[in-house]
């Protein structure tokens, strides 16, 4: 794939693109979009109660009556999968005063029962089983007051949720996607390392999606990367709620014993070929969810606001069970890989997020190698002011 090239998808229009090739003129987001609350408000109405959220894997919800708990900017979730084996989403919420239902993740019991004042409720369809003490009530309509449900989808082993139950199926929004995460059979792979939300990065959840939206930056701002990718032949697909990247990795040894380590080493995980050990591959799935695939792992990132001006990365990692010593090594050097790549990238962003409140400011024109960011600055126009 040639650097910059967008393919042709349904929401293409011509112009020439890095190598000649036609794609769509697009412009970055005005300084207007990452300032200020009203912005950050209208997103979690128009974006983030609208769109499919990355909840967990689906090793995490392996067994009947297994759980797990998520959040959408302030919004709490929980997905359960039901003694039947099916997969349920609610808002994590009891009816009667509020309280969060459950926390963390593990396993809870088919009745699912709020710890302040004990009403239950029926993790199968989320009716209202119990009230204590219900004759004390002077109106009492059980039949109004089951949990508030939450749409919930998964997606070749990772498992979504979305709050607007009239929302396209993420099926039909990702339509392709599937099939080309399928060779990394994430859902037999299982979670390792260490999980959690890092600290917040200091800039707004969009210029941190749109960092990792492009490679622009990669010749100067990532040494590493610029060592190790085939930065020529870095290439980008955008398609409607659904971008993938594809990194070749040079054939060229590299000068950093770290690397040089890695690139020999690297061994295709079980379902992919030795020709997937010289590539790394991205996906994004608007608006706010990164997968990366490396021969040896896979990672996913969820890109939260916290507040108008800081970010939090929701992370995991998932490997194949029961690695040998050897990719061991390679997964650790993976590891650290990733955690120089951010810390360059969070003194990136922040510069953005200073810079950006410069009067007179507007963003220039995109090049083709930030098709992506473009893309997203469409996607979050057409969510935010949609008139």
């Amino acid at each position: 794939m040639n650097p910059g090239t967008t393919q042709p998808t349904e929401d293409a229009t011509p112009t020439a693109g890095g190598n000649g090739t036609v794609s769509r003129v697009r412009r970055a987001l005005e300084p207007r979009y990452y300032l200020g609350e009203e912005p950050l408000r209208r997103e979690m109405e128009t974006v983030f109660a609208r769109s499919w959220q990355y909840a967990g894997h689906v090793a995490e919800l392996a067994e009947p009556n297994s759980y797990i708990t998520a959040t959408v900017g302030d919004q709490p979730v929980l997905v359960v999968r039901t003694e039947e084996g099916e997969l349920r989403a609610y808002r994590n919420v009891c009816r009667h005063r509020g309280s969060q239902l459950l926390t963390g993740e593990g396993t809870c019991k088919r009745a699912l029962r709020c710890r302040y004042h004990g009403w239950t409720y029926d993790s199968k369809d989320g009716r209202l089983l119990g009230v204590p003490e219900h004759r004390d009530y002077a109106q009492l309509d059980k039949g109004s007051l089951g949990l508030i449900g939450a749409r919930v989808e998964e997606l070749a082993g990772f498992v979504f949720f979305n709050l607007d139950m009239e929302a396209a199926s993420l099926a039909e929004l990702t339509e392709g996607l599937s099939e080309r995460l399928a060779r990394y059979r994430i859902g037999d792979l299982v979670p390792f390392g260490a999980k959690g939300v890092d600290g917040s990065q200091p800039a707004n959840w969009k210029i941190v999606v749109e960092n990792y939206l492009e490679g622009y930056h990669v010749p100067i701002a990532h040494p590493g990367l610029m060592r190790l990718l085939d930065y020529q032949n870095y290439g980008v697909e955008t398609h409607g709620d659904w971008a993938w990247f594809e990194a070749p990795l040079r054939d060229a040894p590299s000068s950093n014993r770290l690397e040089r380590a890695y690139q020999r080493l690297a061994r295709p995980m079980p379902g992919l070929d030795e020709s997937d050990s010289k590539m790394w591959r991205y996906a994004v799935i608007y608006p706010n969810t990164a997968i990366d695939m490396y021969p040896d792992q896979v990672n996913v990132w969820q890109i939260m606001p916290a507040g108008t001006s800081a970010t939090a990365d929701r992370w995991a990692c998932f490997r194949q069970r029961n690695p040998g010593p050897v990719t061991r090594v390679v997964q650790r050097i993976n590891q650290r890989f990733n955690t120089e790549v951010l810390e360059e990238d969070v003194d990136l962003v922040g510069a953005v997020q200073s810079g950006i409140r410069t009067r007179g400011y507007s963003p220039g024109p995109l090049s083709a190698r930030e098709d992506a960011v473009g893309w997203f600055a469409d996607r979050i126009r057409a969510d935010v002011d949609p008139a």
